[in-house]
């Protein structure tokens, strides 16, 4: 191969056509390359104060039963069977195919599916076509969908307006 010319050479197997064959052909589905996890270190653009977020809600899928309570700061998605208590910082969706026999506290609480309990939102709750809850609610704001069902109390609570030592420095500074 490299050696010089009149040298004698290992033999190389060819084809009929003179072509060189190649005695181990690379298999057809190489193996995919291994990546390290996502970190703020090495990803573009982020530096060591970088914190990685979730690119949506945490899912409890259709199939999923849970019993007990559950509690976090992340956004959460359910749409399998749920018992016991939810208690989140953060928005709650029940989905179209849920069954939740919970008390619900969360930021905000969106129904596609059936709810038994009582449910609490700081922000607001909606009830879309086809969602069911018996229960009672307390809410800054309510939505319900022409198709909904409610049959509870329901709890307006008044949101805080900001005291007037309370504003910001910046509105006294305009002087």
């Amino acid at each position: 191969m490299w050696g010089k010319p009149g040298e004698t050479q290992p033999t190389q197997n060819s084809s009929p056509q003179g072509n060189p064959v190649q005695a181990n052909p690379a298999p057809a589905n190489p193996a995919p390359a291994i990546r390290p996890p996502a970190t703020s270190a090495n990803v573009p653009g982020n530096g060591p104060a970088s914190t990685m977020k979730p690119e949506g809600p945490t899912i409890f899928g259709k199939t999923m039963r849970i019993v007990g309570d559950v509690s976090s700061n992340e956004e959460l998605f359910v749409d399998g069977e749920l018992e016991g208590k939810l208690d989140l910082k953060n928005r709650l969706t029940i989905g179209p195919e849920s069954k939740v026999k919970a008390n619900i506290k969360a930021k905000e609480v969106i129904v596609f599916g059936s709810v038994r309990g009582n449910v609490e939102a700081e922000d607001r709750i909606a009830l879309r076509a086809g969602a069911t809850i018996v229960g009672d609610i307390k809410t800054a704001g309510i939505i319900i969908e022409d198709g909904a069902y409610f049959k509870g109390g329901i709890d307006i609570s008044k949101t805080e307006a900001p005291k007037p030592n309370q504003r910001s420095a910046a509105a006294g500074d305009k002087r």
